[in-house]
């Protein structure tokens, strides 16, 4: 093959494949440098440079310099620096130095070694191509053909060369998809690697949901109405909440759309999966009321401390709260981001006499007030000392039954409680503190961990290394729990082995 014919085979190839001109130079030069090895015996070191005008080519051997005193591996590929500067002085430690040989022509190299070269070269650059493409559209929509199926994954067809996977775990539960299904899904992530460009797909991924109401609504593309989240059972029921920046808009109505044309299609699109959709509200227990929808929430207490919230209905509301399987509390949840705990009316009225009871009984013992002051506080909302101690005095004294005097004498005694426990803690402080490592051990509570650091236990690693006869002398340690927090203590040990 003369050189014209060379530039030939290169647009060719090119315009066929759409890989641009220089990778199939590259292709040819490394079949061209492949075929000149062989020719010599296959352990020299050979390169080819074709002009990318004229197709003209040039084949060198090649050996790359060592320093004088470095052991050569490969003779035939490698030269000592001394050597080589005697034809270029100029020549450094590992670069190379090169020999015109004699060139194999093109049309007398294997056929078959050329076309797998230039196919491998193509394929690489076909699959960075794809890499480069979606790498933009990571965290979207996309849609394709279902290719195949094997060991339960699914393999989609995108188009342009694109294959994307759906993992058996990111496939809808029970949802039957085959050959020639076209489907949607939501592209998670995008790998390179040796096989080829990795398209990973999901189907159960709540921005699944937010990117088809997107798809379905114009008004969210139009940022009219905002999705504020989503929580999914797939392909049994979700939850997604929106909120209107338009007034004029009402956000659930453009969400469900004509006779609930938008939302069926969402719907069908995810194999039946039932969408309810929530107004989102910036106060907490009214967002939590939203999305427990359909179920009546008749009162909430919000514990935000432990970022939870007790939830109430009537008797008969309770199944449909808590959902088949607490799928509706779950979800709601999820949505929220608040840990729910759904109850009946006369439970929660149970639970809110006892808690009150118990915070009665802590002011009669803390403060030493009689059960009429503890019952008063009570229900004024009053439920610790700190509460007592440093809340405004005018707040105590707005109080009908309680005179400045007895306001006084408690905001006193509630203080006197606080400085107490501080100078406790300050001497549990001292050099018997635990360290965190011991603090966060499974079946460590924060007494029993000084109680061990005053036994000059303070690490993991110290409790760890104890027999259980040894932990027994601590008072108040029973040998079952004595081996099993020894036991715990020893977990990191194993796991160190493993990994190293």
């Amino acid at each position: 093959m003369n050189n014209k014919e060379i530039l030939l085979v290169v647009d060719a190839v090119s315009n066929e494949k759409g890989v641009d001109r220089d990778v199939i130079f590259q292709a040819i030069e490394a079949a061209l440098a492949s075929a000149a090895k062989k020719k010599n015996g296959g352990e020299v070191d050979v390169e080819v440079r074709i002009d990318r005008v004229t197709g003209d080519y040039i084949t060198y051997r090649r050996w790359e310099v060592l320093a004088d005193d470095e052991e050569q591996e490969f003779p035939l590929k490698q030269i000592s620096l001394s050597a080589a500067q005697i034809d270029d002085e100029n020549v450094v430690v590992g670069g190379f130095v090169f020999e015109e040989m004699e060139a194999v022509e093109f049309g007398r190299i294997s056929a078959q070694a050329a076309k797998q070269v230039i196919v491998q070269k193509v394929r690489e650059a076909e699959r960075a191509q794809i890499v480069e493409q979606y790498q933009e559209k990571k965290g979207s929509l996309v849609s394709g053909v279902i290719k195949r199926v094997e060991r339960g994954n699914v393999f989609m067809d995108l188009g342009s060369n694109a294959e994307a996977v759906i993992a058996r775990d990111d496939l809808i539960p029970r949802e039957a998809l085959k050959p020639g299904d076209r489907v949607r899904g939501y592209l998670y992530d995008v790998r390179s690697e040796p096989r080829g460009p990795q398209l990973f797909v999901s189907r159960i991924k709540p921005e699944l949901l937010l990117e088809l109401f997107k798809l379905e609504v114009p008004e969210v593309g139009q940022d009219l109405i905002e999705i504020v989240g989503a929580a999914r059972d797939p392909g049994l029921r979700a939850k997604i909440a929106v909120r209107s920046n338009d007034k004029r808009i009402d956000p659930i109505g453009a969400c469900v759309g004509m006779r609930g044309s938008r939302v069926q299609t969402v719907s069908n699109e995810l194999a039946g999966e039932r969408v309810d959709i929530i107004l989102a509200d910036d106060n907490p227990a009214h967002f939590v009321i939203n999305a427990m929808s359909p179920a009546e929430v008749l009162s909430i207490v919000v514990d935000e401390e432990s970022n939870s919230m007790d939830i109430a209905v009537s008797e008969d509301q309770l199944s449909q709260a808590i959902g088949k399987g607490g799928q509706n509390v779950k979800l709601a949840s999820e949505l929220t981001g608040w840990e729910l705990n759904v109850m009946t009316d006369t439970e929660a009225e149970e639970k809110a006499d006892g808690e009150t009871e118990k915070v009665q009984a802590m002011f009669m013992k803390m403060l030493g007030v009689d059960e009429e002051v503890a019952i008063i506080l009570a229900q004024e909302g009053f439920s610790s000392i700190e509460e007592i101690a440093y809340v405004p005095v005018s707040e105590l004294a707005e109080i009908e039954e309680f005179e400045d005097g007895m306001v006084e004498e408690m905001r006193g005694r509630a203080k006197d409680i606080l400085l107490t426990q501080l100078i406790v803690s300050e001497e549990k402080l001292g050099t018997n503190k635990p360290e965190k490592d011991l603090l966060e051990l499974e079946g460590i509570d924060e007494d029993l961990a000084y109680r061990l650091a005053s036994k000059n236990i303070k690490t993991r690693d110290e409790l760890a290394e104890l027999s259980v006869d040894e932990l027994l002398e601590l008072e108040g340690i029973k040998e079952e729990q004595a081996a099993e927090l020894i036991m715990k203590a020893r977990e990191h040990w194993f796991v160190d082995e493993q990994q190293g």
